[in-house]
Formats: structure tokens, C-alpha cells, sequence
């Protein structure tokens, strides 16, 4: 069993993610977290095995909670999912310690995959 935080502001997207995620018998959504502070905090509380994140949200972003997510907690990998494919984003990410960047138009079951 996969242990998987959301980390998304948008209320809709992390119901959708964790359905989409949910029906797969190998991961387990074990909470979700609307911004990056609340998401270093659950991080913490719940030990996830893998943290889904999105990079543009309010207070602190995608990029700083990955970095201090991997600081912190280096055995949790951080799977980015975010509508942005701009190069600098990408970079950013992959340079705080991103194991991976989706954009949000993946196809469930590739996202799946990935998480896998």
C-alpha cells in the first residue's frame, strides 16, 4: 500500500485526486493538505510514503514546501501536479528535490503509474 498526502488549494481538485486515487487497490490517500505549510505539518503527523503536490498555492508554495519536505523528511518523495509547464517551474521543482512533474491534464491512469 502506497500512503499518498494531496497537496492542492483548490478543495475540487483534491476530492478529484482522491478519488481518481482511491480506486486503485495499491494507494491509500492518507490526507490532504491546502497549502505548503499545512502540507509540511501533515508531512510530520502522517509520514506519508509519497507527497503529491502542486506548486502554485497561497502562503508557501509548491517549491518551498518540496525543498523543506525533502530537507526534512528525505526518504518521502515529492510527486509534482500543477497546470504550469513552463520551464522555469519545471526546473525549480526538480532543483528542490522533486522526484517527478505531471501536469494536471495527465491521464488518471498515467498518474497512477507515476505514484507507483
Amino acid at each position: 500500500m502506497i500512503d499518498v498526502l494531496i497537496c492542492d488549494d483548490q478543495a475540487i481538485v483534491c476530492e478529484g485526486l482522491t478519488r481518481i486515487l482511491s480506486s486503485d487497490a495499491e494507494i491509500r490517500v492518507v490526507g490532504v493538505a491546502h497549502d505548503g505549510a499545512e502540507a509540511l505539518a501533515k508531512v510530520a503527523e502522517l509520514q506519508p510514503q509519497l507527497v503529491l503536490m502542486d506548486l502554485k498555492m497561497p502562503g508557501v508554495n509548491g517549491i518551498i514546501a518540496t525543498r523543506k519536505i525533502r530537507e526534512r523528511h528525505p526518504t518521502i518523495p515529492v510527486l509534482v501536479l500543477t497546470t504550469y509547464d513552463d520551464d522555469e517551474w519545471v526546473f525549480d521543482a526538480l532543483h528542490s528535490g522533486a522526484a517527478g512533474y505531471l501536469l494536471k491534464d495527465t491521464p488518471p491512469k498515467d498518474l497512477i503509474a507515476s505514484i507507483k
